[in-house]
């Protein structure tokens, strides 16, 4: 199967088709979906070397083909009549690769994404910093974009958002939204939060916390009286926190972690797993901000407890990993094995199970 310029959209319909995920291209190699969780080569003639050339800077923005010479990888978003699919493209062995994300707008509802309803109370905040956090691909933007299309139905709000690449796009409802996108509308996260509150932002959406200057400016974009959302790379609320709090030089920790408990409202982290009949399901920790919680950021010795406050603060929505893995379990959307391969501890969830008389 060799590919012509015109071909990717024979290739991103299969995606559609096939109800995929993701697609992944490579040199010598039969192109690849990712179809509830699991990756499945289509039954193809390998790609050419120059095909997956061709392809790649058929679809690629100028800015972003000189971004891709030089530095060897790229991020974008290519939009067809197919849908919106985030892309990455990147060397491989000397020759060029690239990963499609279809991105699906349809689903901005929290019920419908399988998410715990008290997310939408974390959208209705008026200010502070909430953080949607896991690995790659666990659906931490989707999870952001379904916060901001709730707040866009009920509130007259200035939101701007800051993506690399913009993912889904906004349109007016009751809020104005503004749209940023890294490398077309702004050199980096930095800049662009730098300048941010000039704009009389009332929401600000960050794709990505990644480095120092990026989490300072969220945290005092947040201390200033905004709702700031964005994403971390990290498991639960606890290394979180951490995360955030190891940024900073040890002589300024002690300040963040007073500017944390301050400005935080709440963090969500997820983890995606198969659901039994084929799709998948996000298995969810909801740590939402309390006086306890507040103490346990304050106090370095105190930080490993945050785990222990989630799972006794259902009260307030609260809750950890190994309750959400049991609550599946249990209404039947996944198997044993998995949540037992997803859990945070396998050897005490294990423990628990046969506690609770389900093993």
């Amino acid at each position: 199967m060799g590919v012509r310029e015109t071909e990717i959209k024979e290739l991103l319909k299969i995606v559609v088709d096939e109800d995929a995920s993701d697609l992944h291209l490579k040199a010598d190699g039969a192109p690849c979906l990712r179809v509830h969780g699991e990756l499945v080569k289509l039954d193809v003639d390998p790609l050419s070397p120059e095909s997956v050339r061709k392809l790649a800077y058929s679809i690629m923005p100028e800015k972003q083909k000189r971004d891709f010479e030089e530095k060897n990888e790229v991020d974008f978003a290519y939009t067809s009549e197919l849908g919106r699919f985030r892309v990455n493209a990147y060397r491989e062995r000397g020759n060029t690769s690239m990963s499609f994300r279809l991105v699906k707008s349809e689903k901005l509802n929290i019920e419908e994404l399988n998410l715990p309803e008290i997310i939408l109370k974390l959208a209705d905040e008026s200010r502070g910093l909430v953080l949607v956090t896991g690995t790659a691909g666990s659906g931490k933007s989707t999870t952001l974009a379904a916060m901001i299309n709730h707040i866009n139905e009920l509130r007259r709000a200035h939101v701007i958002t800051v993506e690399d690449p913009i993912e889904f796009i906004h349109l007016d409802k009751k809020s104005f939204i503004s749209q940023r996108e890294i490398g077309i509308d702004t050199d980096s996260y930095y800049d662009a939060l730098r300048n941010v509150v000039r704009q009389d932002p009332d929401v600000i959406l960050i794709g990505e916390m990644r480095d120092l200057d990026t989490v300072r400016a969220a945290l005092t974009a947040a201390e200033m009286g905004n709702l700031v959302l964005s994403t971390l790379h990290t498991i639960d609320a606890t290394e979180t926190i951490n995360r955030i709090i190891d940024f900073f030089p040890p002589y300024q920790q002690r300040q963040i972690r007073i500017m944390l408990a301050s400005t935080l409202k709440g963090i969500v982290s997820q983890r995606l797993l198969s659901q039994i009949g084929g799709d998948l399901i996000p298995a969810v920790e909801v740590m939402l901000m309390t006086s306890t919680i507040k103490e346990y950021i304050l106090n370095e010795q105190e930080t490993f407890k945050i785990r222990d406050a989630i799972e006794q603060g259902d009260y307030y929505g609260m809750q950890s990993f190994e309750q959400c893995l049991l609550k599946l379990y249990q209404e039947e959307k996944i198997t044993l094995d998995d949540a037992v391969a997803m859990s945070s501890n396998s050897e005490d969830f294990k423990i628990r199970i046969k506690q609770m008389g389900l093993a």
